[in-house]
Order: structure tokens, then sequence, then C-alpha cells
């Protein structure tokens, strides 16, 4: 049986994943202490009623959540196929979430001496030591609802024949590194479309904007070197057990460079038979 433990930061998008997860034949279960999970998935497994479990567990389950780590180990000693989701997003995003919607943070329903900043801050430095063992981190900070479905549902959509999956991401730099990458490439060197005026309101999503990049000597021998790279860590990555990569191509606005090369490395991955994804961050900005 598949089992996903689903956790992360409180207001990050775990419902929203949770719900992406049932459309795809997870069964799923929120909000389960860590000391009941081993038992809950016994009678999963009895009664035969999934394949795959998605289980949702954080801090709604108080100072029991400690105790994750230590559960996990183990029952990842059965013969369920384990992995562990990790949900994030920046402090200023989780705040702004909350007083959008005006629900209490969890630690604040608990301790209402406490702020929203110092709860999203006690809860990370709870949540800190799970992270670090999670199989898949994902970033929402910057994904609309259905953006971080879509995520969800690439990664853990059923195909048994290729269950790695290549995610690529275009961003630019004057907004920020994406946090969930594994590797963020810098183009902001190569030749830039936006000093060309009929370039300039155009997106690496246009012929004219990629031609216009890959014609550059400096850019085709930067494609050829990330094409060598990426070939070496893939088998690398499978071996140590890692179920996606995460590849981020900046440039300054992340209009043009990093939206060529998101899509030229997407559709070259995709043609050795990868499962792969892009998202383009900034693109519309």
């Amino acid at each position: 049986m598949d089992v996903l433990i689903v956790t992360g930061m409180s207001g990050a998008g775990k419902s929203n994943a949770v719900n992406a997860l049932e459309d795809i034949g997870y069964f799923c279960a929120d909000n389960i202490p860590p000391n009941l999970l081993h038992s809950f998935l016994e009678e999963i497994k009895k009664s035969n009623e999934a394949e795959k479990v998605a289980v949702v567990i954080d801090m709604r389950a108080g100072l029991s959540f400690s105790n994750l780590i230590n559960v996990l180990d183990e029952t990842k000693k059965t013969d369920y196929n384990f992995k562990t989701l990790f949900i994030d997003a920046d402090d200023d995003v989780l705040i702004r979430r909350y007083k959008e919607t005006r629900r209490l943070h969890p630690l604040v329903a608990k301790d209402q001496t406490l702020s929203v900043t110092e709860a999203i801050n006690l809860e990370r430095m709870y949540l800190q030591p799970t992270k670090n063992i999670a199989d898949i981190v994902i970033d929402s900070t910057n994904l609309s609802v259905t953006q971080l479905r879509n995520r969800i549902k690439d990664t853990f959509l059923s195909r048994p024949e290729n269950s790695f999956v290549m995610h690529f991401i275009s961003f630019g730099y004057k907004y920020g590194i994406p946090r969930d990458c594994d590797f963020v490439f810098d183009l902001r060197g190569l030749v830039n479309p936006y000093y060309v005026p009929e370039l300039r309101d155009k997106t690496g999503l246009d012929k004219e904007v990629r031609d216009f990049v890959m014609q550059d000597e400096n850019s085709q021998k930067m494609k050829r070197m990330l094409e060598e790279f990426i070939l070496f860590i893939l088998p690398l990555s499978k071996l140590e057990g890692k179920s996606q990569i995460v590849i981020g191509f900046g440039c300054t606005g992340g209009h043009h460079r990093s939206v060529t090369f998101a899509e030229i490395f997407n559709d070259f991955l995709d043609s050795l038979g990868y499962r792969t994804t892009v998202h383009h961050r900034d693109c519309l900005k």
C-alpha cells in the first residue's frame, strides 16, 4: 500500500493538496494523531479500502506532533511504501492568508497569548526536523490554488513505468529565488531580449524570443553544459531515492531567458521519457 504523509505549515495549502490527491484516487484522512498512524493504516489494509492513502498530520495534533519522526521510523519498517510531502510558504504569505480568512492559527487557538507571527515562528521550529527528512517539499508561496493542485497531480499521478518527476521553474531574481528548488541556474549573463524593442513585451513562450536567446553562442554553450550536468545528476538522484528534482532557471525579471530555458529543458527531458512539469512563476508580472 502506498502511504503519503502530508504535513507542513498551517495555511500553506495542505487542504488544497489533499483535494488534488483525492481527485487522483488517494484515500485521504485529515488530522490523524501520530500515535494512531500505525493502527489506522492497519485497519485500512485489513479492509482493503484503498491502495493509495494520504494522511495529514500537522500541528493540530499539538505536542504529540513531535513524536511524528519516531512513529514514521517505526512504521517504515512495515511493508508500506512511504513518502512524506511537506507544504511550505513564506511567513509573510502565511500571515496574509490568516488575515484574509480570519481563521485562527492552530497554536493561537491553543494559546491566545500568541500573535500569528509568533505562532508561525514556533510552528516552523517544531516542523523543521520533519521538513529535513521530507521526500518532497513544495513551496506554495507563488502558486495559485489551481497551480498547487496541478503540481500535486503531476507529482503523484500514478505512472508505474516512471514515477520520477522533473519540475522546471522559471523565475526573476528581482522577485526572489524559489525555495523548493534543488538546483538553481543563473542566466542573467546571457543575451537579453528585454533590450530589443520588438521583443520586450513578449516572453520565452514566444518563438521569436526563444530564437533570439538561443542563436547566441553563449546560450548554446550553457544549454550543452546544463544538459550534461542534468543527465549526470539524474541517476544519482534516483539512486539516492528521490522521487523528484526541482530545477530553477533565473533571469532578471523572469520573462525571457529563464522561460526559454525552462521550456527547452522541459521538452528535452520529456523527449527522453521523463515525467516533467514546467511553471513560469513571474512570466506575467
